[in-house]
């Protein structure tokens, strides 16, 4: 008898079950989906490490399991005897069927599901992300307190300290619901731990002026709100705005879409403004840098990681494409749009969604003419594009059409002043001008 266990799952934990894929008592093959997980950001199938038989499913839909949790007990002895392929469905006896109803479909399965999980891979995460072995010295050398790592991290990150709070697990062990309960309480109440507290917001019958109904976020949704409301909450942020003058890229563009037709690459603009912004964070360190938990250190970064913004049917969702700045266009086209794919369908892994020095979100395929983008902190800047518009421009002589592009740069005014983030802007304008400025 073979306990199956959840693989590492790349530093997520207490992730949700969402689907059942095999009943106990059916026969699987080395590497079948047994079971499906949603994290936050994407959706993984969890395989079966050997052929044989589940004796036994060890949990259900809608339970939270972590990296080591055992899932399943599986009789490998079965696998020879019983192949899947010889087990007509009719063949078994409706007495032999688990009392448990069929774990049944999730609002999830309205998304393509899976990423596969090799089922012992590790996840290489990257050092921008959640410092798991930080995490990990934490839980140990602080033994009044019983959090586990996600915890102790979720704690840091809501500013709440562990010593305050009742734990509601097994001999007083302390859960996320647990770390959320006590920040709302503490905003409610005017508390909040650093400072004076944020006022909550009135609660109000809506149902008194019509007709309502509710619609539960989903986890990219509440992934997205939570992230937002931390950053908001630490990070002062500044956005400085400017225009490029886009004329001769878009004319190059349109050139090269002629020229790699054959191919099937098509060039959008976002990947020159990737390769422009990518030489401008080697330029300028500080943009490139993260704040160190203490706010007294910058952690300056040796590798450029580019977080692009995907539109996805579930929320927004930012793969990371890693060293831009060693990577030709073309490459940067390929990359992006191959991610952008996994996103959409729900299979983008979560190792692909971590460290990321800086962020792009372009909203010019929908309109506008500037937003604030929000900085996603541990980053320390974020480039929003809007939609490029033909203007008249003075010349000197006469005003003449060019095509401009808007910038909106946001940036933590913790770590970087507005003379040089106005210099960066100007820098990032004049590669995206000419960008012979980006091989000198």
């Amino acid at each position: 008898m073979t306990t199956l266990k959840i693989p590492d799952l790349g530093g997520s934990s207490q992730v949700e079950v969402i689907e059942l894929m095999v009943q106990a008592g059916e026969q699987v093959s080395a590497d079948q989906g047994v079971l499906v997980l949603e994290t936050d950001k994407a959706t993984m199938e969890i395989p079966a490490e050997q052929a044989g038989v589940i004796t036994k499913l060890l949990v259900k839909v809608g339970d939270k399991v972590s990296t080591g949790d055992a899932f399943a007990e599986l009789d490998a002895s079965a696998a020879a005897a019983k192949p899947a392929e010889e087990k007509p469905a009719e063949e078994k006896p409706a007495e032999e069927k688990p009392a448990a109803a069929p774990a049944g479909k999730t609002a999830a399965e309205t998304t393509p599901v899976t990423t596969p999980a090799a089922p012992a891979t590790a996840q290489p995460v990257s050092s921008a992300s959640a410092p798991a072995a930080a995490d990990m010295a934490s839980a140990s050398s602080d033994d009044s307190v019983h959090a586990g790592p996600a915890v102790r991290k979720l704690a840091r990150e809501l500013g709440a300290d562990l010593a305050q709070i009742k734990g509601s697990g097994n001999r007083g062990r302390i859960q996320k619901e647990d770390v959320h309960a006590f920040v709302k309480q503490r905003m409610q109440s005017g508390a909040a731990s650093g400072g004076s507290g944020v006022p909550a917001v009135p609660e109000v019958d809506f149902s008194q002026f019509g007709p309502v109904h509710t619609q539960p976020l989903n986890n990219v949704k509440r992934a997205t709100a939570r992230a937002m409301t931390i950053a908001n909450l630490n990070v002062p942020q500044v956005t400085q705005f400017d225009q490029a003058d886009i004329t001769d890229l878009e004319a190059y563009r349109v050139q090269q879409n002629a020229r790699y037709a054959k191919q099937g690459i098509k060039f959008s603009l976002v990947p020159f403004v990737l390769k422009a912004l990518a030489h401008c964070l080697r330029e300028f360190p500080t943009f490139n840098a993260s704040l160190n938990r203490n706010g007294e250190e910058l952690i300056l970064k040796d590798y450029v990681h580019i977080g692009v913004a995907v539109d996805t049917p579930k929320g927004l969702l930012v793969p990371v494409l890693r060293d831009v700045d060693k990577k030709t266009v073309t490459e940067i086209t390929q990359e992006l749009q191959e991610k952008a794919v996994l996103a959409r369908e729900g299979k983008l892994p979560l190792a692909q969604m971590q460290g990321g020095c800086c962020s792009l979100s372009s909203l010019g395929g929908i309109g506008g003419t500037a937003f604030t983008p929000i900085v996603n902190p541990p980053e320390v800047a974020i480039l929003g594009l809007s939609k490029a518009t033909m203007q008249p421009v003075w010349d000197g002589q006469s005003f003449v059409p060019r095509l401009m592009l808007p910038l909106s740069l946001s940036y933590d005014h913790r770590v970087i002043d507005g003379a040089e983030a106005a210099r960066f802007s100007q820098r990032l304008v004049a590669c995206l001008q000419d960008l012979r400025e980006i091989i000198m």
